[in-house]
């Protein structure tokens, strides 16, 4: 009984009566109360900002590691040889300077985005030439020879995905195969295939690509057996047999038979057989034998006569032989074994200045088309190389004139962007066309995910240093990363205005548009223009100075060093 009695005055302390019959307990109760309720939750705030200053101290520790990444992909891309772009780094940490944090952070993702495009199509198209994202299926639209995969070979490098690129490396080796009874494109074969496993020599010094190249090269060459030495356009890899497409009546193409010449003279150079860079070099001594006073040459060509058409574009069929004949003023260094290439651009040059126009109201610079006596006020995206281009030229001239074409270079840049600005998408269609009053409205619609835009805004800001070229650049790649990405990787749009996508994700998205886009956000010393010059497709290519006698065969041990540049810092000191 006294055990029952004892249990029942010990459960009397949680009835709440108790306590309304014991005023000074109940207010002790309540101060108990809220001295605990204090203590735990000070212990709470202390919790709080011990996990915001642990968050922000591992903040700090990704930005560092993203910068000793950065420096490691530097070192990596260069297979640990001794470059310029490495001395250019220490020079700025010496004086002090850093790179700013926001570029280090968009240059990442830039990163996250091309292992999301590789990943996909390591998973579901591996070894073919493209991947169709929303099928999830891998398709052959250039012969089955690893487009993507060989195309993307220098992007990986660059970006340190040392992985990514073995693995590719060995499917190179291994299962790379030429011997295709395959009509292919001269042109589309030799800058994303041979460009492309050249700059991967040229970045890893490893010779199973400048094998490869090799073998490639050899299988193109019988194209440039014409009248003239300007190439047919397409040809059966097993076979040979070169022929243009049905559709051209015969005729080569501008830009197809003029944009070889960069791969075909690093080739000869690589090689130290000049063969290469003679088949390609007769097509430009051909072209120059009637080259015209404005040196806009139409793009239909005949391979027998070297006679052009009357239509004339820096879009479509005539970009590259443009940009060509400056680069490859480059990639000899400057000298006066290249100077013709230089002269023929600077004459071209004079026929784009006729073409330029002006919109209304908002004076947007455009390029318009020519074809006989008729401009056509229309500009391909493809157009937006330009810039770049221009940019990169002008520094040839004296100041005055370099000024003039610089301004340009940023007046068709601002039209370029403006094109993906003017769309609900905010990504740019295929081309424009340009009406009194009306500024641009949109031609063909489609978006396939092209880089000739960034392209420019990178050349723009490495040789002005202007910083609104990256942030423009930015814009455009969170429009791709908005309405282009899916599960299984990146794909075009069939219209910018509705936003519809397609199934394609093209092979020079990998290694163009995001390449450009991660050395957008890069220090200017990661591939340097006074040591590399880009092809069409963006593949880095070592500048080699070129002597009067012809071919330099110093790089035929795969161990060639580039000579000093001509170009000093001054008025393009960002270079």
């Amino acid at each position: 009984m006294a055990r029952s009695r004892s249990s029942s005055n010990r459960w009397r302390y949680i009835n709440p009566a108790y306590y309304l019959k014991r005023p000074k307990r109940l207010a002790f109760l309540f101060i108990a109360f809220v001295c605990i309720s204090f203590f735990v939750w000070d212990r709470q705030t202390l919790v709080r900002e011990h996990e915001v200053e642990v968050a922000q101290l591992n903040e700090v520790v990704l930005r560092l590691q993203n910068l000793l990444e950065e420096s490691d992909t530097v070192k990596d891309a260069l297979g640990g040889k001794s470059f310029s772009g490495i001395e250019g780094s220490g020079a700025k940490k010496k004086k002090g300077i850093q790179e700013d944090p926001i570029d280090v952070e968009r240059r990442q993702k830039v990163k996250g985005a091309m292992l999301h495009a590789w990943t996909s199509y390591e998973k579901y198209a591996w070894g073919k030439d493209e991947l169709q994202p929303q099928s999830k299926n891998g398709v052959d639209s250039f012969g089955g020879l690893g487009a993507t995969l060989v195309d993307s070979l220098d992007t990986l490098y660059i970006m340190g995905l040392d992985e990514q690129f073995q693995r590719a490396r060995g499917w190179v080796a291994d299962s790379l195969n030429f011997n295709k009874s395959y009509d292919a494109s001269v042109f589309e074969t030799t800058i994303r295939v041979v460009g492309g496993l050249l700059s991967a020599f040229d970045l890893s010094g490893d010779k199973i690509f400048l094998e490869k190249a090799t073998d490639i090269g050899n299988r193109l060459l019988p194209a440039w057996d014409t009248a003239t030495g300007i190439p047919f356009n397409i040809i059966n890899l097993a076979h040979g047999n070169p022929h243009n497409p049905g559709w051209t009546r015969g005729d080569s193409i501008l830009a197809d038979s003029g944009t070889e010449q960069l791969e075909f003279i690093a080739l000869s150079q690589r090689t130290g057989d000049p063969k290469y860079q003679e088949k390609a070099e007769n097509a430009i001594l051909q072209f120059n034998k009637t080259f015209p006073l404005d040196g806009l040459l139409g793009i239909y060509i005949n391979p027998h006569r070297g006679t052009p058409s009357s239509t004339i574009t820096f879009g479509a069929m005539g970009d590259s032989f443009y940009e060509y004949l400056l680069k490859v003023w480059i990639q000899g260094n400057r000298t006066a074994a290249v100077k013709l290439y230089r002269d023929m651009w600077e004459t071209s040059m004079t026929g784009l200045l006729s073409l330029v126009k002006k919109t209304t109201p908002s004076s947007f610079t455009y390029i318009a088309e020519k074809n006989g006596d008729s401009i056509i006020d229309k500009m391909d995206e493809l157009a937006c190389f330009a810039p770049g281009m221009i940019a990169l030229g002008a520094s040839g001239y004296g100041p005055d004139k370099s000024q003039q074409f610089l301004t340009l270079a940023e007046e068709l840049a601002w039209t370029c962007y403006n094109f993906y600005q003017s769309t609900p998408t905010k990504l740019a269609g295929e081309n424009y066309f340009f009406h009194a009053g009306q500024d641009m409205t949109v031609g063909t619609s489609w978006n396939i995910l092209r880089p000739e835009t960034v392209e420019s805004l990178f050349y723009l800001w490495r040789l002005t240093g202007n910083k609104t070229y990256q942030d423009w650049g930015w814009d455009i790649f969170e429009a791709f990363e908005k309405n282009c990405r899916i599960e299984s990787g990146y794909v075009g749009l069939k219209d910018v205005n509705s936003g519809v996508k397609d199934d394609m994700m093209q092979s020079f998205f990998l290694a163009e548009t995001l390449k450009y886009l991660y050395l957008l956000f890069s220090p200017t010393s990661v591939i340097s223009l006074d040591e590399w010059v880009f092809n069409t497709e963006a593949h880095p290519l070592r500048i080699v100075t070129r002597p009067l006698e012809g071919v330099n065969s110093e790089a035929s041990d795969g161990q060639h060093k580039p000579k000093s540049h001509a170009r000093k810092e001054g008025r393009f000191g960002h270079l």
